[in-house]
C-alpha cells in the first residue's frame, strides 16, 4: 500500500509548458489519405438530355440501359503540407494547412470498360494531384499532463493539377470546395508537439466535366448526373 501511494503521488514532468501561449507557430504535416466519390446516376441513359448517340454507334446499344459505377476500393495516397496555427484563445485556434495530396480512384462499371476503342480493362483509374488549402477551427479540451484531445472543423479549397486530356473517359473539373471535420490528440514531447488527427472532407461541388472527345465512348461519363469528391485523411502534425 505504501508503494502504491508513492506511485500515485508521482508528478509527471510537463513538456513545452509555454507552447500553447504562443500567438503564432508553424510546423509540417505527413498524412495518409483515401479518395472516394459521391455518385448520382441517371435512372437510364435516355434520361440524360445530353446523351443522344447516333444509331449504330457503340454508345447507342446502351441508350435505354441502366449504367452504374462505383469506386472499387479505397486506394491509399499521401499528403505533405505545412502548419500555420494562430491562437485565438485558451481553447480555440485558427489553422491554415496548405499542402499537396496524391490520390487515385478506380471506377468499376456494370458494363465492360473500353478505353481508346480497343483496350478493355476491369476498372477506370482516375489519378489526382491536389493543391490543398484548408482553413480550420481547432477546439481544444483542457490539457491533461502532456496530452490534449481536440475537435477540428472548417472549409477546404482544392485545385487538381494532374493532367487530364480530352480523351479521358471521365473528366473532372480542377476546382472544388469541401467541408471538413474531424478529431485529434495532441501529445507534448520534449522538443515538439505531435498531433494525430483523423478528418473527413465532404465535397460540395459537382466536379463532373464534359465527356471525352467523339472518338471515345460517352456512356461512362454520361451515366452520371453528379460527382463530388470525398476524402479521408489520417494526419501527423509536427509543431
Amino acid at each position: 500500500m505504501v508503494g502504491l501511494n508513492a506511485l500515485a503521488q508521482r508528478q509527471l514532468v510537463k513538456n513545452l509548458t509555454t507552447f500553447d501561449d504562443k500567438r503564432l507557430h508553424f510546423g509540417f504535416t505527413l498524412a495518409l489519405n483515401s479518395l472516394d466519390f459521391n455518385i448520382n446516376h441517371y435512372p437510364t441513359m435516355d434520361k440524360n438530355p445530353n446523351f443522344d448517340p447516333l444509331p449504330g454507334s457503340e454508345d447507342f446499344q446502351y441508350k435505354y440501359s441502366t449504367i452504374r459505377a462505383d469506386v472499387a476500393s479505397l486506394t491509399p495516397g499521401f499528403t505533405v503540407g505545412m502548419v500555420s496555427n494562430l491562437r485565438l484563445g485558451e481553447y480555440l485556434d485558427l489553422r491554415f494547412l496548405p499542402g499537396m495530396s496524391f490520390s487515385e480512384r478506380k471506377l468499376v462499371y456494370n458494363i465492360p470498360v473500353i478505353d481508346n476503342a480497343s483496350e478493355t480493362t476491369e476498372f477506370y483509374s482516375i489519378k489526382s494531384t491536389f493543391l490543398d488549402f484548408p482553413l480550420l477551427l481547432k477546439y481544444k479540451a483542457k490539457r491533461m499532463n502532456n496530452q490534449r484531445p481536440y475537435l477540428i472543423a472548417g472549409m477546404a479549397y482544392r485545385i487538381d493539377i494532374s493532367k487530364t486530356g480530352v480523351e479521358d473517359l471521365v473528366r473532372l473539373k480542377p476546382f472544388s470546395s469541401s467541408i471538413e471535420a474531424g478529431m485529434g490528440w495532441d501529445v507534448y514531447l520534449q522538443f515538439f508537439r505531435l498531433s494525430t488527427e483523423f478528418k473527413f472532407s465532404f465535397g460540395l461541388d459537382n466536379v463532373l466535366d464534359t465527356g471525352p472527345k467523339a472518338t471515345q465512348m460517352q456512356v461512362y461519363s454520361s451515366a452520371f448526373s453528379r460527382l463530388s469528391s470525398n476524402m479521408f485523411i489520417f494526419s501527423f502534425h509536427f509543431e
